[in-house]
């Protein structure tokens, strides 16, 4: 060992002291055996602490959930006492479960290493071999990592803008999500989401894949598009779509519908720019662009929640001209290390492939909610989506119905999320890495139950 780095992280005492926190963690996780109800005697205070924080950030929680700071795979212990099932994983981002062991040792070393967190000034090696690693997941050339999904579409944004200087307008689809920033708000089609803010970009939007309308769906979107190619020649700098729409709702695109629409798009010049923060992962291929085929088309993607670190990836063709992209913070140390081990579990473990872990666990869910559909016809429809992005419409897709139904889940030990606007579905981001059969039995029964106890 050449490096005083390398004794440092192989001393003996470091791996006695790792081996000792997970056995202690081990230990206590295991009591967590099941959904629980609230502790009696901890609901007021817990109450209290919810409204306080609340009144802290300027605006009220979605749901009560202040972690006690243990789980156990697929459940999750709240301040409460109660325990839950998480079937939303922090809007994708805990692939692999709460408390999960093999995130230890990675942790431990990140605490003992020189700094807290890396930068563009400031990179340890991880960060290099999370860079290679993404880029042999996705094929691209270069990978510049940022500490969020809206800063690694911000900086795929600004690469797209650059290598198609003067053109300033892009191509979006109907229902797209891009994040919150002031730039992506112009892109994301939510306008509540935007109320107050200037337009940032000049975006021009296509209808989505409908797969109940196959061909309409693709000549309107083709019909839209040569209007908007026609309207403003020679002005789009990007079209920027996601495989699967994830906050529209869970709706799945189409190879056939893509491949023609990119065809015309790359006649124009226009680069295309895969926005996977929420697909990545979670499919048959490590990319949703692999897995309808387009590796042709696309010159950017980006990536994030259950990446844990946060990237763009681009072709060589545009590689941007220095000092476009920068930033302070690429992310904790401990992010990138933890994020470098389980970026190897997710490759080299199963989870891809049309038997891969991804779309068993889908079948699962949907052999379960086909069941429900049949017991509740009145009250569910679904279910949709696909792999490991899981969604139902309940009752008649209203927002406030949806939103009630997700608030009695969570008090009935599931955690939920909504997606999609008319109609409004109930979506999973399941934490496939850790889940079980018995986990999703479970967690359906008390969804039934839930329907049973609802007008």
């Amino acid at each position: 060992m050449k490096l005083h780095a390398e004794k440092l992280f192989n001393d003996p005492r470091v791996k006695e002291a790792t081996k000792l926190l997970e056995d202690a963690l081990s230990e206590h996780k295991s009591a967590l055996k099941k959904v629980k109800a609230p502790d009696k005697e901890l609901k007021i205070s817990y109450k209290k602490l919810i409204d306080s924080f609340s009144q802290v950030r300027g605006g009220n929680l979605w749901y009560p959930y202040l972690g006690s700071g243990l789980g156990n795979g697929a459940l999750v212990e709240l301040l409460d006492g109660s325990v839950k099932y998480d079937f939303i994983s922090g809007i994708g981002v805990h692939y692999f479960g709460h408390s999960n062991l093999d995130t230890i040792a990675p942790s431990i070393n990140a605490a003992i290493s020189d700094i807290l967190i890396e930068g563009n000034l400031q990179q340890n090696n991880d960060s290099y071999l999370l860079s290679e690693l993404f880029l042999e997941l996705s094929g691209m050339d270069h990978c510049f990592l940022s500490s969020s999904g809206a800063m690694a579409n911000e900086n795929a944004l600004k690469i797209a803008f650059q290598a198609r200087f003067p053109a300033k307008r892009i191509l979006a689809f109907e229902k797209a999500f891009a994040g919150r920033t002031l730039a992506l708000s112009s892109i994301t089609d939510k306008p509540a989401f935007r109320k107050g803010l200037p337009q940032a970009i000049n975006v021009d939007y296509l209808p989505f894949f409908d797969p109940e309308k196959e061909e309409e769906s693709l000549e309107k979107a083709l019909k839209v598009l040569n209007s908007h190619l026609a309207r403003y020649p020679n002005d789009h700098a990007l079209l920027i779509f996601e495989p699967v729409q994830g906050e529209g709702g869970f709706y799945p695109g189409d190879e056939r519908f893509f491949k023609t629409l990119f065809k015309r798009v790359k006649e124009e010049g226009i680069l295309i720019f895969s926005d996977e923060v929420q697909t990545f992962g979670r499919l048959d291929t490590p990319f949703g662009f692999q897995s309808f085929h387009l590796e042709e088309f696309v010159d950017l993607a980006t990536i994030g929640k259950l990446s844990l670190v946060t990237a763009t990836l681009f072709k060589d063709k545009i590689k941007p001209g220095p000092g476009l992209l920068s930033q302070t913070f690429t992310g904790a140390t401990s992010l990138i290390k933890a994020s470098l081990l389980l970026m190897s579990k997710l490759k080299n473990e199963g989870f891809f492939g049309k038997n891969g872990k991804n779309f068993r666990i889908n079948e699962l869910f949907k052999k379960e909610f086909q069941k429900l559909e049949k017991q509740f016809p009145d009250k569910i429809k679904g279910p949709f989506g696909i792999g490991a992005m899981v969604a139902f419409t309940p009752f008649d897709g209203s927002k406030e119905k949806a939103v009630a139904f997700g608030q009695k889940l969570f008090e009935a030990g599931v955690i939920s999320f909504i997606a999609g606007d008319h109609p409004t579905r109930i979506r999973f981001l399941p934490p496939v890495g850790v889940i079980t059969e018995d986990d999703i039995f479970k967690a359906v029964e008390i969804i039934a139950e839930t329907f049973k106890n609802s007008p």
